[in-house]
């Protein structure tokens, strides 16, 4: 059973790795291998990896493959995606190609407004308050100059500051509530900088502030941080194209097609259960590029989760229509990137990605993530109400059966052929390798 472990911050590296093999292995030798074999032989770049996190050990790996082809607003863009799940990167690939020729994908940015909240216990009079709040509003802007300066410079800043009451959830519940613009930053420092020296400000005049009594004036600051909850840091992306140009090889009748493909959004808009299977599919696309440029694909998880249940029921992100005999394939969803700032100056392969994207604009990023999520979810519903999900993505999952078994070549090329016609079940394959195996 481990040990209790008291200052392992301190240790070195090795001693950390030292550590958990003894304590957690059978094998610590090997172990140690492991995790050594991932380091980077590049000792710069190894430090440079080692110092993003603490108490690094190695280096954890996921594949970054590239999406071509991509229509978007006229232009042509390949897209990085970070990804380690089969079948994800083939099928934006194949959603890109499909659309390619068929008018592309469109991209607005709608809005790219960010949320940050001071929340405070205030025990009084809530009239008295709000006169407080509009006497000194002023100074939370002149106090935050020195931290705006350079964000207004770029044509960003604060653009709003409220007072919000919400008491009625919960008693003396109090919000400053403000609004950012923080162009092409994330803005995560900037927009909790800004919101703890809103509290300070808040704190400080209130002490001095006459009208208030010694109870009053004891406002308690809970905490200041921004919202990862964007709504109104919303981007569309979305495909149309006449009924009869749906025709492929797989869609003999476009029209059947197109109403089967609306009906299978339609139950994803109104029940849950099928919604988020159906929005995950959506995030393979979306996570996959936040990811490769060096975003932070939680905060925009759970911002979009937060956005699908804004109505009081979670549903789906996506929606379709057949209109004049055009079919029509959108999605809106809050979007809050950035393209410089945090590891898109110093991740080596963010870097990459940024430049294969041309450098965008945190909008044109918003953009292309945003494309890259519907081009997803359109591969997905054409898969299910065509051909099914799993038939492709079985045989792309393959490889990675294969890999588990340590199949050599000769067996790769059999097991192959095999499967070119037959289902592929994870039971089936490693019954035709142990088949196999007893035949040699």
């Amino acid at each position: 059973m481990p040990n209790l472990i008291a200052g392992f911050s301190k240790l070195s590296k090795e001693e950390k790795i030292n550590w958990i093999a003894k304590e957690y292995f059978s094998n610590p030798q090997e172990a140690i291998a492991i995790l050594k074999n991932y380091w980077n032989s590049d000792e710069k770049l190894q430090k440079l990896h080692d110092e993003f996190i603490e108490n690094t050990i190695s280096n954890f790996y996921i594949p970054l493959g590239v999406a071509p082809n991509f229509l978007i607003n006229g232009k042509y863009n390949s897209i990085p995606m970070a990804i380690e799940e089969s079948s994800v990167v083939a099928a934006a690939s194949k959603s890109a190609k499909f659309w390619s020729t068929r008018g592309g994908f469109k991209a607005t940015v709608i809005n790219t407004e960010k949320i940050g909240q001071v929340h405070f216990i205030f025990k009084g009079n809530a009239l008295k308050l709000a006169s407080f709040f509009a006497q000194i509003k002023t100074k939370f802007y002149s106090n935050t100059e020195s931290i705006t300066k350079n964000m207004q410079k770029r044509g960003g800043g604060i653009l709003a500051i409220e007072l919000r009451d919400k008491t009625s959830l919960l008693p003396n519940y109090y919000q400053l509530h403000a609004t950012f613009e923080t162009k092409d930053s994330m803005g995560a420092n900037f927009i909790n900088s800004c919101l703890e020296q809103f509290a300070k400000t808040l704190k400080e005049e209130a002490q001095s502030y006459n009208s208030f009594s010694e109870e009053e004036k004891d406002i308690e600051v809970v905490m200041s941080i921004l919202s990862n909850y964007v709504p109104n840091c919303i981007v569309r992306a979305e495909v149309s194209c006449p009924i009869n140009d749906l025709a492929e090889k797989h869609i003999e009748n476009p029209k059947a097609f197109a109403e089967r493909f609306i009906r299978a959004v339609q139950i994803a808009e109104v029940e849950p259960f099928r919604a988020v299977t159906h929005n995950k599919g959506i995030m393979n696309g979306i996570d996959a590029v936040v990811l490769a440029t060096g975003n932070d694909f939680r905060a925009v998880e759970a911002g979009i989760h937060a956005y699908a249940s804004r109505k009081g029921s979670y549903s789906s992100l996506s929606h379709a229509k057949i209109e004049n005999d055009i079919f029509t394939f959108w999605l809106e969803v809050p979007l809050a990137l950035g393209t410089v700032g945090g590891l898109t100056s110093l991740h080596p392969l963010v870097k990459f990605s940024l430049e294969m994207l041309e450098n965008p604009s945190a909008k044109e990023l918003m953009q292309f993530v945003a494309v890259a999520g519907l081009a997803q979810n359109f591969a997905a519903l054409r898969s299910l109400t065509t051909t099914g999900i799993q038939d492709g993505h079985m045989k792309m999952h393959l490889n990675n059966i294969l890999n588990q078994f340590e199949a050599n070549e000769d067996e790769r090329i059999l097991i192959r052929k095999h499967f070119k016609h037959q289902v592929v079940s994870h039971s089936a394959v490693v019954e035709y390798i142990e088949t196999l195996r007893r035949n040699i």
